[in-house]
């Protein structure tokens, strides 16, 4: 029996069950704990961090779990353990406040609130001792106390003072009452993206800045989609070294597929282990485009794999899609996934000298003494150097892959995180679809079906449009977030798509609406991350950048904008317009920060082509058509009549398909066949001004 439990045994975050028997008095955020710190007077002492995190592990065991630092915590604090994940809201106000109080922000977060809530001091890990010029835990305890005891009007008064500067934050992307036409967004806005964004691309090994490096998905897809609107080869060169150098990085999992979340050096080779679902996601969308410009084969074999790691690792039986995996097992970062080279040699036996050449693995390592898999060169070249024909040396590999596979499977596997998010299940339902639209794999499409039904059965609510945001142990929890509730509509957009099933677009329509009513600001416009229903925060943030993730706002923009030629609502789109264009200095000047807002200005200077399939027999058809990349379009396709749609009105079902190519509803003669279709694309690509 555990000699210590406190108040989070009765969560369901995995992250908060770790931590349920520190001998600290735990408290989740709730009604209750916050009403007892204003009782009994007390700061908050609120640690935030996630079950994947590595530094999180680290402090509690040697800060949380020892009874001398608990005792101090207990007598002057209340104490709350949050799940960012499962709080996002929380996570994002008091990022802030640390990040303006020291300037920099990450997980854990630890951060001591007046009992109003409102922040006056934070940081992130702190050390036992004091270290990496970091002052130790127990100091900032007995600082922290002395000052709340000695010193109250100081602190509240600098409470205030940060609470005012972060509702100030974000003022800069306010819509202005005149804003402009959509004649004002245009090509030479995108030109001048691309050119800020080359500027900070490396050109050598990939991806953009330097360590630690994450994949910044957006930044590469709209050098994808900047290919397709203007040619530019420099563009999908640098999108394509990227996702090359990724896929051939210790980022990559050689054995089982899947990425991990960054890597925390500027060659891809060390990742921080954590492997999450969003971000395979969101990989998994960006190969998926570039497998339809380039058919790389390479881009295949990760699609299929990066699936099969999910399908494997991160579905439940139910067809929700888990969180997370850890980065650390049995108490070391990275011990599952690396090797020496004697346990290769146990394992390959007379195969290892050519899978060792091949992965990179050496007798020194390439990581504290041990290897990362990796790959030196590409597959024909390294083929080449050893005199053997393509098809021998994959043969070879893919049979060695499984034996290592199978011998790391014996071992102690990292954690899971098995609660089930709306906002990452969404993304990882387009991610089936977009990899089904590049591979034309049944089981892709099926799953994304499955998934969708477990949202819609198990997180939706009584009125329409109304979610929960997560899913554990059979029940769903707290309030849906803008994110949960704009990567939904944006899936069931993606999945009519695929599928042809309209009521996939009613119920877009349906969330769409909820969002209206329940998040946006009506006076500034745009969108607030929290449900207006949600009354446990200090304020309501209105998240603009495009972080790990999209942001909820720049996803919703065009969920607008698609929605509003789909249902005709010309309303729906002066708001994006209008949101775009109070965007736009923002997202010209600094694009990374912006990529999906970019991507959205695409849509507008570009114009969205207007694709309609009908037919009594288009399911082969439409697999084919949607093969093909075409990064911002409307499609609809039906097999019966259907005057619901403005699109579909009026368009006659006949036994052989017809592809209608319409603007404004507007449409050319049908055609019959794929390639017809690209080619009138192509010309209106041509001819536009």
């Amino acid at each position: 029996m555990p000699d210590f439990t406190n108040l989070l045994i009765h969560e369901t975050s995995p992250y908060l069950l770790q931590h349920a028997h520190n001998p600290v008095h735990w408290h989740p955020w709730n009604a209750q704990t916050l009403e007892k710190a204003v009782l009994e007077n007390k700061p908050l002492l609120v640690s935030i961090g996630y079950s994947s995190c590595h530094w999180c592990h680290v402090m509690e065991k040697e800060s949380f779990e020892d009874e001398g630092i608990a005792e101090l915590m207990n007598r002057y604090f209340i104490n709350i353990k949050v799940d960012r994940e499962e709080r996002p809201d929380i996570d994002q106000i008091y990022m802030d406040a640390v990040q303006a109080i020291s300037g920099s922000g990450g997980w854990p977060l630890n951060v001591f609130l007046t009992p109003d809530l409102k922040p006056f001091y934070g940081g992130t890990y702190f050390p036992p001792k004091r270290m990496y010029n970091r002052p130790s835990w127990r100091e900032v305890l007995e600082s922290i106390a002395d000052a709340y005891l000695t010193r109250s009007d100081e602190i509240k008064n600098q409470a205030n003072t940060l609470t005012q500067h972060l509702s100030r934050m974000g003022l800069f992307a306010e819509p202005s009452s005149h804003p402009g036409t959509p004649q004002n967004i245009g090509p030479a806005d995108l030109d001048e993206v691309f050119k800020q964004l080359m500027n900070n691309a490396d050109r050598v090994d990939g991806g953009f800045g330097s360590a630690p490096k994450f994949p910044q998905t957006f930044s590469i897809r709209f050098l994808l989609h900047y290919h397709y609107f203007t040619g530019n080869n420099e563009a999908l060169k640098q999108a394509c070294l990227s996702l090359d150098k990724m896929i051939d990085g210790g980022i990559y999992d050689h054995l089982a597929g899947g990425f991990a979340r960054y890597s925390t050096d500027s060659k891809w080779l060390v990742p921080h282990f954590e492997k999450m679902l969003y971000d395979n996601a969101l990989l998994i969308i960006l190969l998926s485009e570039a497998y339809q410009i380039t058919q790389k084969q390479s881009y295949k074999a990760a699609i299929q794999q990066t699936m099969d790691f999910i399908r494997n690792e991160l579905t439940s039986g139910e067809k929700g899609f888990y969180s997370a995996m850890d980065a650390d097992s049995d108490g070391e970062e990275g011990k599952y996934y690396i090797w020496t080279i004697e346990e290769v040699d146990e394992v390959l036996q007379g195969d290892s000298e050519l899978f060792c050449n091949y992965y990179g693995i050496t007798r020194s390592g390439n990581w504290e003494s041990k290897n990362i898999l990796h790959r030196r060169m590409d597959a024909a070249e390294f083929a080449r150097e050893n005199n053997l024909t393509l098809d021998l040396l994959l043969n070879a590999l893919e049979r060695d892959r499984k034996k290592l596979l199978e011998r790391r499977n014996s071992r102690l596997k990292p954690g899971l995180d098995d609660k089930i998010i709306l906002s990452w299940n969404a993304l990882m339902n387009s991610a089936c679809c977009k990899a089904y639209q590049a591979l034309g794999i049944e089981a892709y499409r099926e799953l994304a079906v499955e998934n969708m039904g477990f949202m819609l059965s198990h997180l939706g609510g009584d009125a329409p449009g109304e979610f929960g945001h997560s899913f554990k142990n059979g029940k769903k929890s707290f309030f849906a977030f803008l994110d949960d509730l704009a990567f939904m509509i944006q899936a069931l957009v993606d999945l009519q798509e695929i599928t042809g099933n309209p009521t996939y677009l009613l119920r877009a329509k349906d969330i769409a609406h909820y969002v209206q009513d329940h998040f946006e600001d009506k006076e500034k416009g745009l969108f607030y991350f929290t449900n207006e229903a949600q009354k446990d925060v200090i304020l309501r943030k209105k998240e603009m950048f495009d972080g790990a993730q999209p942001s909820g706002n720049s996803t919703m923009v065009m969920n607008l904008l698609t929605l509003s030629i789909i249902f005709d609502i010309p309303d729906w789109k002066r708001k994006a317009i209008e949101a775009c264009l109070a965007m736009k200095d923002n997202i010209v000047k600094f694009p990374t920060s912006f990529s999906i807002w970019a991507t959205v200005l695409q849509s507008i200077a570009y114009d969205m082509p207007e694709l309609v399939m009908v037919g009594e027999k288009i399911n082969a058809l439409r697999k084919e058509l949607l093969s093909n990349f075409i990064p911002v379009r409307i499609f609809q396709s039906s097999t019966v009549e259907n005057n619901k749609f403005p699109l579909l009105k009026g368009k006659p079902i006949t036994k052989e398909p017809s592809i209608f190519l319409c603007k404004d509803y507007s449409c050319q003669p049908p055609v019959n066949e794929t390639a017809k279709l690209i080619h009138f694309l192509k010309n209106v690509q041509k001819n536009r001004p």
